[in-house]
């Protein structure tokens, strides 16, 4: 555009249009005109995007420089290169999720998962066989329970929620989910389902089946057991104002007993290695059903002990198996003993809520029992319901008690003992009833001061009759 033209059209004597017809010149700073003629010299043509100079080059592509061949096959090598990395590191990223997927479910159980070899023989997925169990579809299972839905839920412990469910044959049974399905998880699945699967007792919960280990989710499925645990009537939610009656309180002590020396004496004995009032569940008679053999071991014959990192639950644990790791059938018995001391104080084994000295139920009843304070342990709607016959039966149970928590293991009876003593108790506790019950007025006004009497037996006397008597050897360390 000439001077006169631009004068004119800044003086509005002229349009756009006519300043254009007549054509201008423009004109490039002396770098821009270098590379704009190395641009069009490569066969590109020089130009502008955003403000940016751009090379635009015959193929459809744009580049900041020039449309050699050189320059362009290196943009094409960095392309490719760019590409190759993405798609591997892609591959690497797929195969990482796909391990870590397969790794939390059950199908990577190992030989350390269980003490016999794997094989398609043994596999729940091919036969029924090998556990003696039905073997249930995830599908079926789930439908049972509504998609697991929380108002079907019964229970809730260390290891799995419990769901009440109703199968397509119209029982009603109890469906055990597991929080997890790592090693460790299918470890206890598979112990408990090889237990339950060859184990007949009127007092151990009967196992209806499982799932596979292969399954989407680890299951188990029991009978229902309708009344809740020992621990809800003793100081859950299923703890009435009147409490469990004395001699419902006998009955569940002899029952869960005789489960417990039926399984010392399968070959090869069973430790349960979990005995708690969590896991003593009561039918609508109250009628025990000991569950839960997630953590159960089986006893080799012929050893004194089985060397295993102690587990288990706070306050039930044997104290000399959780000092020397060493696991014995003692080491039940002591938590049995804990037990008893539950179903004469109706407290929980450990409440953080009490004395310091008293949050260890066990360590406050040997406290109180050897202090002659058993009035200071016993549930003091006991001695409401009581005359002579019960409060002398609960001192001979308080004896058991002490006995099977002693710190010693030898020290302690074995379960054959620990249940001829309940029901020795219990038999004459009957007879004393018949010749007693034309003092029971009197009995009754003496509660207190019968209670600070020593027993009958002291602890001393109890333990040296067992000790006599010991089937097992002292282990050696």
């Amino acid at each position: 555009m000439n001077r006169t033209t631009l004068e004119r059209w800044i003086d509005g004597d002229t349009s756009y249009a006519d300043a254009l017809q007549e054509g201008f010149t423009l004109s490039w700073p002396a770098e821009i005109g270098v590379w704009c003629s190395a641009c069009n010299g490569s066969g590109g043509v020089c130009g502008y995007i955003s403000s940016n100079p751009t090379c635009f080059c015959s193929d459809g592509s744009a580049t900041d420089g020039s449309c050699d061949k050189g320059s362009h096959t290196k943009g094409i090598i960095i392309g490719v290169s760019v590409g190759v990395v993405g798609l591997v590191m892609a591959i690497f990223l797929g195969l990482f999720l796909y391990r870590r997927k397969k790794r939390n479910q059950p199908v990577l159980l190992s030989r350390r998962a269980s003490s016999e070899p794997i094989s398609s023989k043994k596999d729940p997925e091919l036969g029924n066989e090998h556990y003696g169990t039905q073997v249930f579809e995830y599908e079926e299972l789930q439908e049972a329970t509504d998609g697991f839905n929380a108002s079907n839920e019964v229970g809730d412990g260390g290891f799995g929620t419990v769901y009440k469910g109703k199968l397509r044959d119209g029982r009603t049974v109890a469906i055990k989910r597991l929080y997890e399905n790592n090693l460790r998880r299918v470890e206890q699945f598979m112990t408990e389902v090889h237990i339950l699967s060859s184990l007949r007792h009127h007092n151990l919960v009967s196992l209806y089946g499982c799932t596979s280990r292969h399954s989407r989710e680890l299951l188990l499925v029991y009978e229902f057991v309708p009344n809740g645990t020992v621990a809800d009537h003793l100081h859950g939610p299923r703890a009435g104002e009147e409490g469990l009656s004395w001699p419902v309180r006998m009955s569940i002590a002899i029952e869960t007993a005789l489960a417990l020396t039926y399984l010392h004496a399968v070959t090869p004995p069973i430790i349960h290695r979990d005995v708690k009032t969590n896991n003593i569940l009561l039918d609508s008679g109250f009628r025990v059903k000991v569950a839960d053999f997630g953590l159960s071991r089986l006893f080799p014959l012929n050893v004194t002990h089985v060397s295993t990192v102690p587990q288990g639950t706070p306050g039930y644990v044997d104290p000399e198996y959780h000092r020397c790791y060493q696991l014995t059938d003692k080491s039940d018995v002591y938590s049995f003993g804990v037990v008893l001391v539950e179903l004469i104080a109706s407290k929980p084994a450990v409440d953080i809520t009490r004395p310091r000295h008293e949050i260890n139920l066990a360590k406050m009843a040997i406290n109180k029992i050897q202090n002659e304070e058993l009035d200071q342990l016993v549930d003091p709607r006991l001695w409401r319901q009581s005359n002579s016959e019960v409060i002398w039966m609960i001192r001979q149970v308080a004896e058991v008690a002490f006995g099977c928590l002693q710190e010693e293991r030898d020290m302690r009876p074995t379960m054959k003992e620990v249940l001829e003593a309940l029901r020795g108790i219990e038999g004459k506790g009957s007879n004393r009833k018949k010749g007693a019950e034309a003092d029971d007025a009197t009995a009754k006004d003496d509660d207190c001061s019968l209670l600070r009497e020593r027993p009958p037996h002291s602890p001393d006397t109890v333990t040296a009759q067992w000790e006599s008597r010991l089937t097992t050897p002292k282990a050696s360390v």
